[in-house]
């Protein structure tokens, strides 16, 4: 299927087989897929089923980011940053058109315990909530009198809290956004629910990148992405959810890349993973830290979520396409 006019903003709409940005991904030829790497018996267990393969859905975008499952409507969400964009695609045509444009180069998307859309700004440098008439909240856009830098990732918490990473990478350039000077360290930020304050939960992240929650909520995974090697680190959640302590390495990620990341049901992190060609995809630790599993895709995976029914069809929001495949295994709730 070509593209075909017809997008909210007068872009085409793109059909789920719209020629391959990459002419290396091709369909698998039969079952098993290969591109499903098992390194631990562990993953055995909650890997794609032997007759489930990796679906490119889309294709054609510059950086695809921070994609998020809309189940009462049957679609996802992510953003094209450089493009300005929020795509959707739809599970029952399977057709992807513009979802908002201008989106202020969004990057992270996640729903709240409400269901309204949460999305990290880096062009406007602000968090936002989609109210369920249309209308734009600000969540946060400075911290005591200056502006944040270009918040990336975000999760709520089961308290509705609002959990955020904040690096420069927006304000690098003119790509993803807009060039400026930091004015804020590089934090991760908690907003309460109640009285929408704003504290530091963790100030010494050099990079601060994807973060998640275990299932639990007792554990909050954060990427460093500027250390070297790159780093996931983990803090234990304590007084009532609210504060971080107890900060230590959980992987070292040598050469690879992590970004996006989302727990599964069990405790199992689901990482975007690239840097590496052997490494491309999605990474899949165990809650030991022991990398138990891949997807493997011929592009850099920036993040991902779990969506569909029952939350077992992981979807990949990877460079300049978006991949699905389905899992023996569920995201975790809010995730």
């Amino acid at each position: 299927m070509s593209a075909v006019p017809g997008g909210s903003d007068g872009s085409p709409v793109i059909g789920a087989a719209t020629p391959a940005g990459d002419a290396r991904w091709q369909p698998a030829q039969g079952y098993p897929d290969p591109a499903v790497r098992a390194f631990d018996p562990r993953f055995e267990v909650i890997k794609p089923p032997f007759n489930a393969a990796v679906e490119r859905l889309a294709t054609g975008f510059r950086w695809a980011e921070g994609p998020v499952w809309f189940g009462d409507g049957r679609y996802l969400l992510w953003s094209d940053i450089p493009n300005n964009r929020i795509m959707r695609w739809d599970e029952e045509t399977g057709l992807c058109a513009v979802f908002r444009k201008p989106s202020n180069n969004a990057n992270g998307n996640t729903r709240d315990r409400q269901g309204r859309l949460v999305t990290c700004e880096h062009g406007a440098r602000r968090v936002t909530r989609t109210e369920y008439d249309g209308a734009i909240t600000v969540i946060l856009d400075h911290f005591e009198g200056k502006r944040l830098n270009s918040p990336n990732d975000v999760i709520v918490k089961s308290d509705d809290s609002i959990w955020f990473t904040d690096p420069p990478f927006g304000i690098l350039g003119y790509y993803e956004g807009e060039r400026s000077s930091p004015e804020l360290p590089t934090n991760v930020y908690r907003v309460d629910a109640r009285s929408g304050r704003a504290t530091v939960v963790a100030a010494d992240v050099n990079g601060p990148n994807g973060l998640c929650f275990s299932p639990d909520e007792k554990r909050l995974y954060v990427v460093e992405s500027r250390s070297r090697p790159r780093q996931i680190r983990v803090f234990d959640v304590v007084d009532d959810g609210v504060r971080l302590t107890n900060d230590r390495v959980f992987v070292s990620a040598g050469e690879g890349s992590p970004d996006g990341f989302r727990c599964d049901g069990h405790g199992n992190l689901w990482c975007g993973w690239g840097m590496t060609p052997d490494r491309n995809g999605v990474m899949v630790f165990a809650p030991d830290a022991t990398m138990i599993g891949q997807i493997a895709l011929p592009e850099r995976c920036a993040n991902l979520c779990f969506g569909g029914r029952w939350r077992n069809r992981l979807f990949m929001a990877a460079s300049q396409s978006v991949y699905a495949v389905y899992v023996n295994t569920e995201g975790a709730i809010g995730g």
